[in-house]
């Protein structure tokens, strides 16, 4: 059971507070209604992405919600990867014993050779270890290579909940379907499963904010029908991700569907979008004019106008990521240096711009830009 505490949350613009004696409902208050900070991969900048310990130093951090990519073991286990592929995210490679796993296939129109998660029953997944997916920029991740195994969305819910259990702080859970359209002509789709892990939980279906997000369109109707019918998740809410303007959902290119997400970022799509899902989570392109960001598109302004959230993604503190006019440096060579000061004015522009949270590899900066954002209230 859960320590009897009163602790609050910000669930993305409705402060709610839990006590075992009083009203969970409280009214909002403008000055806590921030920006809020999503550990994307937990603090990838910091620990090699997915694993227990990046959501705990994105927990650590001040992270609002940890974020893990959700893809399916043989078995039908749900595990924290980036993408189903993994030869870039663990040492699969290296193992002799799964040699013969290695395959070459079509995942969402793109030739992929390597080895996949469906492939491997969770308990073979249990002998891979985890190492970094971006060393070329993140060389001290690399210290952590084959330390940490791949993580299963249990033992993410219990990590969150242990912290809960301890601190009282509420950590929201963020995960996203990669590939659903993919896994369910797998035999494995992953909605069901989602939904009745989350509800097995008394912290992910009772306490905790969740946000359920895909790039996606058919699976996130099909979860809200299913928590419309079930109600199995108390805070559960839906994110619709966007990615290039001119690609297409994979849904919609398997039932030859001719819109792209730039149709669903107009103000009809936005309020098409508003029928089924809560919030958005833009590519940052869509929410600026101009590379050096000093001229807003629409985009914001229209999604608040269909009543939903705005989470762009990804903002990363290394020059190679920054835009032009916030690098520390735009010497090639120094590309991976951190630009903590570059990476804290860009999600600012972004807080002025109206956004309702970020996804960011280091929720330390993140929580760091919040607080001087809100000083300057």
């Amino acid at each position: 059971m859960f320590k009897k505490a009163l602790v609050c949350v910000s669930l993305i613009g409705l402060t709610a507070c839990h006590d075992d004696n009083k009203d969970q409902h409280s009214t909002a208050q403008p000055e806590l209604q921030l920006p809020q900070v999503i550990g994307h991969r937990g603090a990838s900048a910091l620990r090699p992405e997915h694993t227990l310990v990046s959501y705990q130093k994105a927990i650590d951090d001040g992270a609002d919600f940890i974020e893990p990519d959700l893809v399916s073991s043989k078995d039908g286990i749900l595990v924290a990867r980036h993408e189903n592929e993994i030869s870039g995210t663990t040492n699969v490679a290296t193992l002799p014993q799964f040699a013969d796993r290695k395959r070459t296939k079509i995942i969402d129109g793109v030739s992929l050779t390597g080895w996949f998660t469906e492939d491997f029953t969770l308990a073979e997944l249990k002998q891979l270890k985890a190492r970094e997916r971006i060393p070329q920029y993140r060389a001290a991740n690399t210290q952590y290579n084959d330390q940490f195994e791949i993580p299963t969305l249990d033992e993410i819910i219990d990590l969150a909940a242990k912290h809960y259990q301890k601190t009282g702080k509420i950590i929201g859970l963020y995960p996203e379907t990669k590939h659903p359209t993919y896994f369910q002509k797998q035999n494995l789709a992953m909605e069901d499963t989602l939904l009745k892990t989350l509800s097995k939980y008394q912290y992910s279906r009772d306490i905790a904010p969740i946000y359920l997000q895909s790039f996606e369109v058919g699976n996130l109707k099909y979860l809200k029908n299913q928590l419309d019918l079930h109600k199995s998740v108390k805070h559960a809410q839906l994110i619709q991700l966007y990615d290039s303007p001119e690609a297409r959902p994979a849904d919609y290119v398997a039932q030859n569907n001719p819109k792209t997400y730039a149709d669903l970022a107009t103000a009809q799509g936005l309020k098409d979008v508003s029928t089924y899902a809560n919030g958005v989570g833009p590519w940052k392109v869509y929410v600026f004019k101009d590379a050096a960001m000093t001229q807003t598109t629409s985009f914001i302004a229209d999604a608040h106008k269909a009543n939903l959230k705005v989470h762009p993604y990804t903002f990363r503190p290394e020059n190679n990521f920054l835009p032009d006019n916030l690098k520390c440096s735009k010497d090639t060579s120094k590309a991976a240096e951190r630009c903590e000061t570059g990476s804290i004015k860009e999600m600012q522009l972004y807080f002025k711009a109206g956004v309702d949270g970020i996804f960011t590899d280091d929720p330390a900066l993140g929580r760091q830009a919040v607080q001087s954002y809100q000083a300057t209230k």
